[in-house]
Order: C-alpha cells, then sequence, then structure tokens
C-alpha cells in the first residue's frame, strides 16, 4: 500500500502485501479501508497493471555518440548518467531476472495472454517483450471480493483464474484461521509447491473455496450488455452518443494508461545539451493524444468524439477482427481512474438502447 493505493511493485518482504486492506470503488473515484481481518488479496484492482513489468511505459532503444557509435540498449539497466535519465520505476526487468508475478486476478491474467498475442504472437514478435515473459512464473488469486466498478464476469474473464497460470491461490479466512487452498498449474507450480509446508485440501474445503469464488460473479459492481459488442459499435458510427460522451470526456489518456491491454507506443528522440549523445525512447502512447494520429497536413482525428470512438470500437469491437477477442478484460480501471467519471459499460448501455430504438422505428 503506497500513496493511499494498492499498487504492484517488488516486495523484498511478506510484510510489504496489503494485509487488511480493501478498497471502494467507484466512477472517478478509488479509496482504501481497513478491514477487520488481514486478507492479503481482498482488495479489487488498483492503477497498476502487470503490463509495466512486461511492456514498460519507457523503454531506452538505443544510443548514438557523435562518433557514429552505435550501441543498441537492448533490456539492460540503464546507467544513472545520460541526456535523459529516467527514475527506476521506468527501467524494464533485465532478462536475466525471470520474474515472479504474485497475486494475477484472472482479468489480469487475461490481459496477460492478450499482451503476448498482441506482442508476442504473428510473424514479428516483440523480442523485448518476449525476453521479459521468458521463465515468468505466475501465482494467480482466485477473486472473492469484486469491487465496485468490476465486471469480469460479463467479459467471461473472472472471477476465478481458469488457466495460465504455475499455481492458483484461494485465500480463505475463517475459525479455522488465514489459509489458501492451492491449484497446480504447471510442472514448474508443483515443484515449488513441493517445498512448502502443505497438506491436502478436503472437499468440504475445497468445495467451499469454488462457492465463494462462483457466488463473487453474481456480486459483481457492473456489467457488459448482453449483446453482441462487435456489431453495436460498427452500427453506431454516427450515433449521437459520441458526442454526449465528448461533452464529458476531458481526452485525458488516463483510462488508456490504466488499461491492461492497451499497448500502443510511439518514440522520441533526445540528446544532451552539446550534441554529443543521443538516445532514442519508446514509451506508451495513448490514442486520446491529438498528435496521435497526425499524418502529414494534420491530425486525423482532432476531435474528443472521434477519439473516444476510435478507442472504444478499437477495444471492443475491431480488437476481434485483429487479434480474435475483446481487448477489454472487464477490470473497471477505466471507470475508477476516470476524473469525469465516465463508465464503459454505461456508455455501451445507451449505445445498445439507441441500436434497440432506431431498430423498433424500422418497423
Amino acid at each position: 500500500m503506497r500513496d493511499n493505493a494498492i499498487i504492484l511493485d517488488e516486495l523484498d518482504t511478506p510484510a510489504a502485501l496489503p494485509a487488511g486492506w480493501g478498497v471502494h470503488t467507484e466512477p472517478g473515484r478509488y479509496r482504501v479501508y481497513r478491514r477487520a481481518d488481514q486478507a492479503v488479496f481482498a482488495h479489487s484492482a488498483g492503477p497498476g497493471s502487470w503490463k509495466q513489468f512486461l511492456h514498460p511505459p519507457h523503454r531506452l532503444i538505443a544510443r548514438l555518440d557523435a562518433d557514429l557509435n552505435l550501441e543498441a540498449a537492448g533490456d539492460g539497466p540503464t546507467p544513472a548518467t545520460g541526456p535523459s535519465s529516467q527514475p527506476p520505476s521506468s527501467q524494464p526487468p533485465q532478462p536475466d531476472r525471470p520474474a515472479a508475478f504474485l497475486g494475477v486476478r484472472g482479468c489480469d491474467m487475461a490481459a496477460i495472454r492478450i499482451l503476448e498475442r498482441v506482442l508476442g504472437g504473428d510473424a514479428y514478435p516483440d523480442s523485448a517483450f518476449a525476453a521479459r515473459c521468458a521463465g515468468l512464473f505466475i501465482v494467480a488469486a482466485n477473486c472473492t471480493e469484486p469491487g465496485g466498478v468490476c465486471f469480469c464476469a460479463s467479459m467471461g474473464t473472472g472471477p476465478g483464474v481458469a488457466a495460465g497460470y504455475d499455481l492458483a491461490l484461494t485465500e480463505r479466512i475463517d475459525d479455522s484461521g488465514h489459509r489458501f487452498l492451492v491449484e497446480v498449474g504447471s510442472a514448474a507450480g508443483e515443484r515449488i509447491l513441493a517445498e512448502l509446508r502443505s497438506r491436502p485440501a478436503t472437499q468440504a474445503e475445497i468445495a467451499d473455496a469454488r462457492a465463494e469464488v462462483a457466488a463473487a460473479a453474481g456480486r459483481m459492481g457492473r456489467s457488459m450488455p448482453d449483446a453482441d459488442l462487435r456489431a453495436v459499435v460498427r452500427e453506431s458510427r454516427e450515433s449521437p452518443q459520441w458526442e454526449d460522451v465528448a461533452s464529458r470526456c476531458l481526452t485525458c489518456g488516463n483510462c488508456t494508461m490504466v488499461c491492461p491491454t492497451c499497448f500502443c507506443t510511439t518514440t522520441e528522440d533526445v540528446t544532451d545539451l552539446t550534441g554529443d549523445h543521443a538516445e532514442r525512447w519508446e514509451r506508451w502512447a495513448s490514442c486520446f493524444e491529438l498528435d496521435f494520429s497526425h499524418v502529414h497536413g494534420g491530425s486525423v482525428r482532432q476531435s474528443g468524439e472521434s477519439r473516444y470512438r476510435q478507442w472504444l470500437s478499437h477495444k471492443l469491437g475491431t480488437w476481434y477482427d485483429q487479434f480474435g477477442s475483446s481487448g477489454c478484460v472487464g477490470c473497471g480501471r477505466c471507470i475508477a481512474w476516470c476524473p469525469a467519471a465516465i463508465d464503459l459499460t454505461a456508455e455501451m448501455g445507451r449505445l445498445v438502447e439507441l441500436r434497440e430504438e432506431a431498430d423498433d422505428g424500422h418497423r
């Protein structure tokens, strides 16, 4: 827990886990509170996602000196000197240090798999992304207490973790104490579990844990409309709803920054004051930026209306055409961290209503 938010960062000790903290979320609002127990996974998604470790927000690509010596940066650490030294948090992990992710929820597990298809698949995979994924060990956490903006159940990504993990935990606190039901998902997970103190779970304990996870699906704070979302966004291109949401949207890009699947980047070239040293950096970009669609002559999408429509249409529509799935996993981060409290599920619900009204008018 840091700066009044539950974040993702390197753990030096188990004491750093957010024991006894929960969160209240609603559109445009995120608040932590003290729980009556010491649960460590009884909270919904915070502002960060696992994307920041696999697809970092800043990445040094190369350096060039005045004598034209070009040095590819790779994924090694960046020295503290140079024309554009970045804070340590912006540096990607070194590929020779395999990572272990602890507490990955179903929605975020789905997001990691989406990024693997987007950045690590097809004919031209991102080698830096693949290096960070190599040797990745995932300890997932089944969700038993969804937040007020969660809607993973309606997106088919949670609250339970279906696959892709090495170990999956279901946290249980009752009269018998604080413990975890552990499910093994890989040979590596089985080897780790063998080194830990554990015992076989009883059938009653297994049933109880699974019932809690199943019950969480009925306590989601939000749900996506039960409709063909691809068809809705495709047939709503001229909907007046885009203008309505644009009147509220600040085009700040918060939704894309906290989204666990948004992957767009741009490059920046910087030099020191002498002009003898230059660096090329890759950084996250957002389709809400005015320059994102800039071509010779100007930007293609100049209005907030067109930029919001682009983001939502790609996330829920054309993402299927490119990558075979939705780009939304139902984590609710874009709702909680939107300063204008714009609710993705509500906007889609309104588009569905307008489409149905138009269909009724044509009958």
